[in-house]
């Protein structure tokens, strides 16, 4: 278990992290209106929420793994400062034009339909939740046992725990819009195709209605 400053320093320096989060950060600034409030669902240690402070977006921040939350405060202390990071004890202490989950947040939950209820009641009509997801038709994971064993039960139910610490899950796409639905519907998955093969995470952008 890395303590929030261990998991800092460790995404900051993976090199196939930051692509991943550099991509996730720009998806999500090219939808963002301007000045437009976010929430930072997950927020870690204050990476994203940061970036989209420094470009004018008030953040709000929801982190429950209290390491995780501390270092947060330290490393964003003078945002928080200035207001324009803003920690909360909920999600839905805030109403906000989006939601960003980054690094497979949604993958810790076992079910999504109460989430996406609960976000319904934060983002304001027309906005939208971006979620960085684990890909469970990722090839690079076809070496691991837990995977091959998985597969049938992927395709029956669409998704799958891990046995571990975190209970990790899987889910297909469609199985997550299915649980977002009829609050959110899917707007874009990426990548697609071939893609779905060769890529760790999917980004799913899903618009309230």
């Amino acid at each position: 278990m890395h303590t929030g400053e261990q998991y800092h320093n460790l995404i900051l320096t993976s090199r196939r992290d930051r692509v991943v989060r550099d991509r996730f950060q720009k998806t999500a600034l090219d939808l963002l209106p301007e000045g437009a409030d976010v929430l930072d669902f997950g927020a870690g240690t204050g990476i994203d929420a940061k970036i989209f402070a420094a470009k004018g977006h008030r953040t709000f921040v929801y982190e429950p793994s209290q390491a995780m939350s501390e270092y947060l405060t330290r490393y964003c202390s003078d945002d928080i400062d200035r207001k324009s990071i803003v920690t909360v004890t909920s999600p839905l202490a805030c109403k906000v034009q989006a939601v960003t989950a980054n690094f497979a947040v949604l993958n810790h939950f076992a079910s999504h339909t109460l989430l996406f209820e609960e976000l319904s009641r934060v983002v304001h009509h027309g906005g939208f939740v971006l979620a960085s997801m684990l890909n469970p038709y990722y090839l690079g994971d076809a070496r691991y046992s837990w995977w091959r064993a998985n597969l049938i039960n992927l395709i029956r139910h669409g998704h799958y725990a891990i046995e571990s610490e975190s209970r990790i899950h899987r889910f297909t796409p469609r199985s997550v819009a299915r649980a977002a639905t009829p609050h959110f519907q899917l707007e874009r998955l990426t990548p697609r195709g071939f893609g779905l093969a060769t890529q760790l995470y999917m980004f799913l952008l899903f618009r309230r209605g």
